[in-house]
């Protein structure tokens, strides 16, 4: 099991829509919106590192008004 978290920035005003939309995509668990220098913060799990990869580049990163994501694989259990 591959745990990790992707760290989104969204446009003005988009947070609270995109939130919903990540909170909504298969492989996601929790998504929340923060203060900081990110406006979200989604957790997942996946059985492989390329469903980590498909999950932020694709799936998060092609919603409208995502300006920008990092992810973060977890490495402790």
């Amino acid at each position: 099991m591959v745990h990790s978290f992707i760290m989104v920035k969204t446009a003005a005003g988009e947070s609270e829509r995109l939130v919903d939309a990540i909170r909504g995509l298969s492989q996601i668990s929790e998504a929340h919106i923060v203060a900081g220098d990110w406006d979200i913060i989604a957790e997942l799990d996946t059985d492989e590192v390329y469903d980590v990869l498909k999950t932020s580049s694709s799936d998060v990163q092609g919603l409208k008004g995502v300006d920008d994501a990092k992810t973060y694989i977890s490495l402790d259990d």
